[in-house]
């Protein structure tokens, strides 16, 4: 068996390398993953990458895998799809999606593994982490049945959470974005795209996903009168201004957070982790979410990689890193 591996470290905020890993032999109930693909999770990861994760929250942020610790050195990432090489008879073979970090070859409990359901490409399962987190947010935001619903950021989490809420019978979505490059994803997903000046105002339920301060201006006042605003941006260590003046408080609007490392409360009694991710991983097999692929990359050039995604981030939704076989 093969007892090295490589895996990419941020070894310090805006620098990634490349290190060898030690792969211990699997004990029993454990797999070995030889990885496919992962996929890099953008707006978590570039806050990751250039040390921007606040010290108070170094322990709510850490990946379930992750070796090292915040600002870094630090092995960080969840979106790892491989194939079981070594573990139970009917895993071995099999594609399975994991929250690992981005390394050729791992060692974890058999329970940690996600077996792809049919029909779901390895290629494509690098983005049920991100499907995950849209489908908790949805279940924070409570949408009703006939609801204007407006998602602001067509990131990869916005694309997921708007294609979502366009399966709600009765439902208008609209995905509002500053890019206008963004338009062609939506229309891929069947998603109405605007950009912020041609937004409708009166929404029933905004999602706010786009990272920017600005977006969360913009949804509060695209939201209508005692309407409610899910904030799902994380901003790491920045502090955003918030427009709780003017008629913020005369049209009764709320605000609420949602984040995916609680499973929403609605559905907490009934609902594990376990059960959320099957449904996120057999939501992805349909074709349109490849759109959300906007470019591939070799493992090994993932430090610079990474530079460039948190230099320019330009039309970058999901980028999946591709491993040899």
């Amino acid at each position: 068996m093969i007892d090295t591996a490589r895996a990419f470290w941020v070894a310090e905020p805006g620098r990634g390398e490349i290190r060898d890993e030690a792969v211990p032999a699997p004990a029993g109930g454990e797999i070995v993953v030889r990885t496919s693909f992962s996929g890099v999770s953008r707006g978590t990861e570039s806050l990751v990458f250039l040390g921007h994760v606040p010290a108070s929250e170094w322990s709510r942020m850490r990946a379930p895998f992750q070796s090292g610790d915040f600002p870094g050195p630090v092995k960080y990432g969840y979106c790892n799809v491989g194939i079981v090489e070594h573990g139970p008879e009917e895993m071995q073979g099999r594609a399975v999606f994991v929250l690992y970090p981005h390394q050729t070859r791992y060692v974890v409990p058999a329970t940690a593994a996600h077996v792809l359901p049919e029909g779901v490409p390895p290629g494509r399962a690098v983005l049920a982490a991100n499907l995950e987190t849209a489908i908790n947010g949805l279940w924070d935001a409570r949408p009703h049945i006939g609801d204007r619903i407006t998602v602001i950021g067509a990131g990869t989490v916005g694309c997921l959470v708007a294609w979502l809420a366009a399966h709600i019978v009765g439902c208008t979505v609209q995905l509002v974005d500053v890019n206008p490059a963004r338009s062609g994803v939506a229309h891929a997903l069947g998603v109405p795209f605007a950009e912020p000046l041609q937004a409708t105002h009166d929404a029933d339920l905004v999602v706010h996903a786009s990272g920017s301060p600005d977006g969360l201006a913009l949804a509060l006042r695209l939201a209508g009168d005692e309407s409610t605003v899910v904030e799902m941006s994380w901003y790491g260590d920045r502090t955003v201004p918030l427009e709780l003046g003017a008629a913020f408080h005369a049209r009764r609007l709320s605000i609420i957070s949602s984040q995916v490392g609680r499973i929403a409360p609605a559905q907490r009694t009934r609902w594990d982790y376990r059960r959320r991710m099957h449904l996120a991983l057999s939501l992805l097999r349909e074709p349109a979410l490849d759109a959300l692929i906007s470019g591939e990359s070799t493992f090994e050039s993932l430090p610079q990689v990474m530079a460039e995604l948190t230099a320019a981030p330009g039309n970058v939704l999901c980028h999946r890193i591709r491993y040899e076989p």
